[in-house]
């Protein structure tokens, strides 16, 4: 039996229990420490170019993780270097912790970096000037990603194909240009006859059903230089059936569920993909860094893989392709 005393003891202890237990449940004994949620603006071109897609599931990921609030901003127009330093400007006075920029104009940002108009950390996307100013930069060497494709062409071209070279010079990026630019460097070397139709929205299906006109006895190699000119030829060959005889293959770059779905049909032939889940979650997880106080990294290379539709189902590229945030 218990007495009276040892009740009152008993009830003084389950009592300490209840308060320690709502206490701590409810933060008034332990109260963690609220933490800062840090402002990152990614000032980029198109999210509908390219593979922004599985590059948005990666930053969306580093910000969960990473207690970051992520904002995409593009730019009206490709290429306009002064709304994108406008775009830089507003973010700066916003109170933006920091900036993730796929550089317009490399030497106007090189200028505004020196000058110190940009006052908080900026990682770049395609661009070497970490130690001009910037706090690190994610590259992606699409030069050597041109020579990449060009050597698997090598592999099932005949000496007496024509490889028609897609580009659009109104429209074309830095990133198309060193495409084809290391594509071309290996096909000259190697002697092949190249020739380049410069497209433009209007004239793409009208330029290549032309030329592919002309191929009697001969067999055409498609190389385009951009996404975008890859999914028009893919789509040009569907709507027209009949000219596939003089097609001994069509090459590019990208990784849209389109030309992914173009691949897996044997309309494309084969592609360069770049993880781009991984550039996204590092770029936001280096401008998390450079906001702590840990900017100057070295540039990070992202690697390129040459796929056919045989690949598609390994898991290395499965899970490259089609993320699991």
């Amino acid at each position: 039996m218990i007495g009276k005393r040892g009740k009152l003891l008993l009830l003084l202890y389950v009592l300490v229990l209840i308060i320690l237990f709502l206490m701590c449940s409810t933060d008034l004994l332990i109260k963690e420490p609220d933490k800062e949620i840090y402002q990152i603006a990614v000032i980029i071109e198109d999210i509908r170019d390219d593979n922004y897609s599985n590059f948005r599931k990666g930053m969306d990921q580093a910000a969960v993780e990473l207690n970051a609030d992520v904002r995409f901003i593009t730019l009206y127009e490709k290429q306009d270097a002064d709304q994108q330093m406008e775009f830089i400007n507003r973010e700066q006075q916003d109170g933006t912790n920091a900036l993730i920029i796929a550089p317009a104009d490399e030497n106007r940002l090189v200028s505004a970096l020196t000058e110190k108009q940009i006052t908080i950390p900026i990682i770049l996307l395609g661009s070497e000037l970490t130690g001009q100013g910037a706090a690190g930069s994610i590259i992606i060497d699409y030069k050597k990603m041109g020579e990449q494709l060009a050597k698997q062409m090598l592999e099932t071209m005949d000496k007496s194909s024509v490889v028609l070279l897609l580009c659009n010079k109104k429209r074309q990026s830095r990133t198309s240009h060193l495409f084809l630019e290391g594509a071309v460097s290996v096909l000259e070397q190697a002697n092949y006859n190249c020739k380049t139709l410069t497209q433009d929205d209007e004239n793409t299906s009208l330029l290549l059903l032309e030329e592919l006109e002309t191929m009697a006895g001969k067999q055409a190699v498609v190389f385009a230089e951009s996404p975008e000119l890859l999914i028009k030829a893919a789509g040009i060959l569907e709507d027209n059936p009949s000219y596939e005889q003089y097609v001994k293959g069509i090459y590019g770059r990208g990784s849209t569920l389109q030309i992914l779905n173009y691949l897996d049909r044997d309309i494309i032939t084969g592609i360069c993909i770049t993880d781009e889940f991984s550039r996204g979650y590092f770029s936001v997880q280096m401008a998390v860094q450079a906001i702590e106080g840990l900017g100057g990294q070295k540039p990070m290379t992202m690697e390129s893989y040459y796929i056919q539709k045989k690949d598609l189902r390994e898991s290395k590229y499965e899970n490259m392709l089609f993320p699991i945030e």
